[in-house]
């Protein structure tokens, strides 16, 4: 009425580090996608419109999701929500604890419990320690982890409530990984909320992270169509002696995964990026100096290495699980294949070309950070493939996503696409995950048999 111009405010988009015009180009699948998730939950988050620029994977995940938290199973479903909140506060992810407050007391939660962790039930809180462990050091976990929760008792757990937990837990922790590492935005309707976290104010010369591993991967200054040849170049180069190869030892084969393990502790984040966790998190955290340590350091005793062919999802964890908490065993299969097999045969400006290579040198690279061996793997290529700053974004997506700024993303690949970026997320989402669970799982194994 005063003829005052109110300035409206600019739409941010759903990621902090992916243009908002990325992730408009939907399609008819995505449309009917997106309406689906609309109808189901009532709103389009940022992670669903991230997660879109994949839509045969948002299929599989959104149905997996649905069944967690919104189908029948052994967990009431404000409990379900419950233990979102405190998988997510384990790293810090406000995005994820505000969403989930929210769902919390929309099915019926106490809101005394959003208090704090010493504010819910003993049952919820007995399973603080494995949380603690899946979110940062599962290798840990033993069976009588496992145990100590399932023994008689007013608080006890269930075997099949337990296995819900884990899902639950491991699904929570791999999202905020996904979170941080694609930067999505608090929606806007949560007061505060932060998914992301700002640049740290230092120079754009100034390194993030101090480079201790020579020359390892492309090189540093290498500009970004050179990067992309580099890595065409080398796919190539690996696939034809692997042709010529008549094979390279056992021996040889365990010393590279071991090379590689230890050279991983050399990629680790810079501490310049220090968060004080917000009240909203903090009451659900406790031990919060606890975090990741990598799997093995020179001159500590080192727990043995995980052998992929001893304990396998195919064989092993799927069975377990679809025994335990039906159909979610074979829709978690399903996204595993689903991501690992993603492909649309394209590299950068590069059509027609074999992805499978450096796919399975991402997954292998997120197992083995975890200390997860294959036998049949030459992990000589993980060094030929994934260059400094994209094992630096990994290991810090994967092992302290709160860490992750805007210019660890933006250092690797500087000349591929972004859903191809948002690609190496939902790779690391689920090898993560599967890592995780297959830690837990083994240890309900143990205690079963």
């Amino acid at each position: 009425d005063t003829g005052i111009q109110v300035p409206q405010e600019l739409e941010k988009g759903p990621s902090a580090f992916i243009p908002l015009q990325e992730v408009r180009g939907w399609g008819c699948s995505l449309r009917q996608l997106l309406i689906e998730a609309f109808v189901s939950a009532g709103r389009v988050d940022n992670i669903t419109m991230v997660m879109g620029l994949h839509p045969q994977y948002l299929s599989s995940f959104w149905k997996t999701q649905c069944l967690l938290l919104r189908m029948d199973g052994p967990l009431p479903y404000h409990k379900r929500h419950y233990i979102a909140i405190m998988a997510a506060a384990r790293h810090q992810c406000s995005y994820l604890v505000g969403l989930h407050m929210g769902e919390f007391l929309q099915v019926g939660g106490n809101p005394a419990w959003l208090q704090g962790l010493h504010c819910a039930p003993p049952k919820l809180r007995n399973l603080n320690e494995i949380n603690k462990l899946l979110a940062h050091r599962p290798w840990l976990i033993t069976k009588e982890h496992i145990e100590a929760l399932l023994k008689t008792g007013e608080n006890s757990w269930s075997l099949a409530e337990l296995v819900q937990a884990l899902v639950l837990l491991t699904h929570y922790h791999s999202l905020a990984s996904f979170v941080f590492g694609c930067g999505i935005n608090p929606e806007e309707d949560q007061d505060g909320g932060q998914g992301c976290w700002p640049l740290p104010t230092h120079s754009d010369s100034s390194p993030v992270f101090e480079d201790s591993m020579g020359g390892s991967g492309v090189k540093e200054g290498a500009l970004p169509c050179r990067e992309v040849e580099v890595l065409m170049e080398r796919m190539k180069l690996l696939r034809e002696s692997q042709q010529e190869e008549e094979g390279v030892t056992q021996e040889e084969m365990e010393t590279r995964f071991e090379m590689e393990k230890t050279e991983s502790l050399l990629v680790a984040p810079s501490d310049l990026v220090d968060h004080s966790l917000q009240s909203n998190v903090l009451c659900f955290v406790e031990d919060p100096e606890f975090g990741y340590k990598d799997f093995t350091r020179r001159g500590e005793q080192a727990p043995p290495t995980f052998r992929a062919q001893d304990y396998t999802w195919e064989d092993h964890g799927y069975s377990l699980i679809n025994r335990l908490y039906p159909d979610v065993g074979q829709l978690l299969d399903e996204k595993f294949q689903v991501v690992y097999n993603l492909t649309y045969n394209t590299i950068a400006m590069h059509c027609g070309v074999d992805t499978s290579m450096l796919r399975r040198a991402i997954w292998n690279y997120v197992h083995c950070v975890f200390g997860i061996r294959y036998d049949d793997y030459d992990y000589g290529e993980v060094n030929q493939l994934l260059e400094r700053n994209l094992k630096v974004y990994i290991k810090t997506v994967a092992c302290y996503p709160e860490k992750t700024t805007k210019r660890v993303y933006t250092q690797f690949w500087r000349h591929f696409k972004h859903s191809e970026k948002v690609h190496i997320n939902l790779l690391l989402l689920e090898a993560r995950m599967q890592a995780a669970l297959l830690y837990a799982l083994r240890a309900v194994t143990r205690y079963m048999t």
